[in-house]
């Protein structure tokens, strides 16, 4: 009996299990179905909505699509310095700008100020002449740029010392060796500066003191390079006398067609700038190479060209004189003329009716 109510509430049980499970797929039967009408809705409003902006672009061909907004890359800070602090005020950076400024002008004032000083120095050691004195400057300056000067200086007093036809042989070789000593301290001096003008001055008396020795290569090569420096600063002055130094050398050593290429260059750039002064000098030189070179007619003609020349500049001077006197006495007898209307205007206010009268 037992067994029999056993197997009954079995098959009952599994009546119950299969009629759930019919439920529970019905169900589910029922969402899948409304699922999917829910997903083929959607697809159909974005079909419409395709179709849609395709007659609009049939209507429209101007439209333009929208293009997507490109996202910048974001600012990144790089600290460069991190011991120091990031400025974030447009009042700082100013400040900043300010404080650089101040400090360039205090700078420049500052060399203004040294080049001043310098230049009184400068205008002082240049009236020295004896040269223990020059020495003795030496001796005491510290500034670079004036030293440089006062080996220069030393140089000349040398070279000049040399030209004294009382010294001996033996004192000219040592007046030599000593302005080619201090032109080479000046020449090292000038050209740590970069200074043209000192370097060609230097150049200058190395030449002048190595042809005194007879050291033509050597002598040579120093004017060259004061004439490349000459040329370089546009200094036609100098031009002309280192290349009447150059023709010299040239003459020394018989190269006589180049000495006078050189003078006759010399001789056109002082016609060209108008220098009768610097004429006389390279026609005294010209003459000098053709006695040199035994060719007296040309000396005769070249000496008669200097004597035109010196009655020309003579002629010339004199008239500046009488224009000078000229103009001078024209001065003065304007000042005369306004001292007699004055005294006159003068003499007629003190013998005024008026005054006449209130006496």
């Amino acid at each position: 009996m037992k067994v029999v109510f056993t197997i009954i509430i079995l098959l009952f049980g599994l009546k119950l299990s299969a009629a759930a499970q019919s439920v529970d797929t019905s169900k589910i039967s029922a969402i899948t179905r409304d699922s999917l009408k829910m997903l083929a809705a959607a697809r159909a409003d974005s079909a419409n909505e395709t179709a849609h902006t395709d007659s609009a672009a049939v209507v429209d061909p101007n439209l333009k699509p929208i293009e997507p907004v490109k996202k910048e890359a974001p600012f990144v800070y790089v600290d460069y310095f991190p011991g120091f602090r990031r400025l974030n005020s447009g009042l700082e950076l100013d400040s900043l700008k300010q404080t650089v400024l101040a400090e360039i002008a205090r700078q420049i004032q500052i060399r203004k100020i040294i080049l001043r000083n310098e230049q009184v120095k400068l205008a002082g050691l240049a009236k020295i002449d004896d040269l223990d004195s020059l020495k003795l400057a030496l001796g005491q300056t510290t500034i670079d740029t004036l030293r440089g000067f006062l080996f220069s200086r030393i140089a000349l007093k040398y070279l000049s010392m040399d030209n004294d036809s009382l010294a001996d042989e033996k004192k000219r070789l040592i007046y030599e060796n000593a302005a080619i000593s201090y032109s080479l301290k000046g020449l090292h001096e000038y050209n740590a500066f970069d200074d043209s003008t000192g370097l060609r001055e230097s150049y200058t008396n190395l030449s002048t003191a190595y042809n005194a020795e007879r050291k033509y290569t050597e002598a040579k090569w120093f004017i060259l390079q004061a004439n490349t420096l000459a040329r370089y600063q546009a200094d036609t002055a100098n031009i002309i006398s280192t290349l009447i130094a150059l023709a010299a050398i040239k003459s020394e050593i018989k190269d006589y067609t180049l000495a006078m290429s050189d003078l006759d260059k010399a001789l056109q750039m002082s016609i060209v700038t108008h220098k009768p002064q610097t004429q006389l000098l390279v026609l005294k030189n010209f003459a000098y190479l053709y006695s040199v070179m035994q060719n007296y007619p040309k000396e005769a003609m070249v000496l008669k060209k200097r004597d035109d020349l010196l009655d020309s500049i003579r002629k010339a001077e004199e008239a500046e004189l009488a224009k000078a006197a000229a103009l001078k006495k024209r001065q003065d007898a304007l000042i005369k003329k306004k001292l007699f209307l004055a005294s006159l205007r003068k003499n007629s206010k003190t013998s005024s009716p008026a005054k006449t009268a209130s006496l």
